[in-house]
């Protein structure tokens, strides 16, 4: 047993890195061969679907240096394989860059997963009352619903821009899915981003959530900034970023 595990890992070392760790003994390099492509193509095509803008933007051979820079060093925290373009984001928010790496990467690779990640959401649907009022009620948010900022404008990014200096303001999306199961993205405001977030953390009130908002922004919770935050609510009931209200308890 000691030794068959010692071979294991030493097979499993020379597929992720073969330039630094040589083949176990005893196995066909033709065969080895084999095996490596295998492996590295499996990832890298997992991969490529994943992330079809970055792999654009740098062009075949820097994403090919990318993935095998993934393959060799990341240790993976699941076997599954619908969560490994996670771990590629997880890789790179490590620094499992290079430094010639684009500054914007981690982002856009986030940004490009999110998508995946909010498409394959299987979080059960929350109880709420789908007609309340969402001012005098709790507002329950869809859980596959995210507020997201970037510092960079990762929307834009692609072949034909790339960015080397971060805008001043933030870039701050918000992502939902729609009926049909599709990630719809929409650029927001700083208000709403801040007004997803305090929702996400529940247990106020849609009316006690808005005038908290305008505590945060310094202006006056009057009738006009309250028809706004209604007005802001039903929108997002609408597009089904909300969903209705807490059931009474």
């Amino acid at each position: 047993m000691p030794d068959l595990r010692a071979q294991q890992f030493a097979f499993a070392a020379h597929l992720r890195d073969p330039q630094a760790n040589p083949p176990p003994p005893g196995i066909e390099p033709r065969r080895m061969a084999v095996y490596r492509e295998l492996f590295f193509n499996g990832v890298a095509g997992l991969l490529g679907g994943g992330f079809p803008v970055i792999r654009r933007t740098l062009g075949e051979d820097a994403w090919t240096a990318l993935v095998r820079r993934f393959h060799a060093g990341h240790r993976s925290r699941t076997p599954l394989f619908p969560e490994l373009p996670r771990e590629f984001v997880r890789f790179l928010d490590e620094g499992g860059g290079a430094p010639g790496d684009p500054p914007w990467l981690a982002e856009l690779a986030h940004y490009e997963w999110i998508e995946l990640a909010v498409r394959i959401d299987d979080t059960p649907t929350p109880a709420h009352a789908p007609h309340g009022d969402l001012m005098h009620g709790v507002p329950v948010v869809a859980p596959c619903a995210r507020a997201l900022a970037y510092r960079w404008p990762v929307h834009t990014i692609g072949p034909g821009h790339r960015p080397e200096h971060p805008p001043e303001a933030p870039t701050l999306l918000l992502v939902h899915r729609d009926a049909q199961g599709q990630a719809r993205f929409a650029a927001i405001s700083p208000l709403v981003h801040r007004l997803l977030e305090r929702l996400g953390e529940g247990g106020l009130r849609g009316g006690e959530q808005v005038r908290a908002l305008a505590a945060e922004a310094g202006v006056p919770a009057d009738d006009g900034f309250l028809a706004q935050g209604a007005a802001m609510l039903e929108r997002l009931r609408a597009e089904g970023t909300v969903l209705g209200t807490a059931p009474p308890r």
